[in-house]
């Protein structure tokens, strides 16, 4: 029952279109900053080791590593101040909480790339074998 309540409470303040991504991406999360009257866009890149929380509680934690120093900074998911997530790459995890990569230095730190099919790959990938296939009627107007 009560959770119910809680999730009408919540749901205004929730983001219509909330970004996609998954732990292990490497995302570029813009932030506003507001100084004086002035309001600007900063861009904060890493890559997202945690994720937790759910509705309004939701936030996301992303790494990168500035002067050989790993800075580590948490975000709301649905704050007003993230203007908008932007995915960069996709890394292959197996677990949901990449605490792991606190400890590496260098390369080591990366992740290895998961591939997206788009669908001119999927029907090149699918019609490759039936178009190797030379017809009778072309071996014969070939030679």
């Amino acid at each position: 029952m009560t959770n119910l309540i809680l999730k009408n409470v919540e749901q205004p303040y929730l983001k219509k279109e909330a970004p996609q991504f998954l732990v292990g991406d490497t995302v570029d999360v813009s932030t506003r900053i507001i100084e004086g009257d002035k309001e600007r866009l900063q861009v904060f890149s890493g890559t997202v080791i945690m994720k937790k929380g759910a509705g309004i509680n939701e936030t996301f934690t992303v790494r990168r590593i500035v002067n050989n120093e790993g800075v580590e900074r948490i975000f709301p998911l649905h704050s007003p101040f993230v203007a908008k997530v932007t995915v960069r790459r996709s890394g292959e995890t197996r677990r949901a909480k990449l605490f792991y990569l606190r400890k590496r230095v260098g390369k080591s730190v990366r992740l290895t790339e998961t591939r997206k099919l788009t669908k001119r790959d999927e029907g090149a990938a699918t019609a490759a074998p039936a178009e190797t296939v030379e017809s009778p009627e072309l071996a014969t107007a070939a030679s």
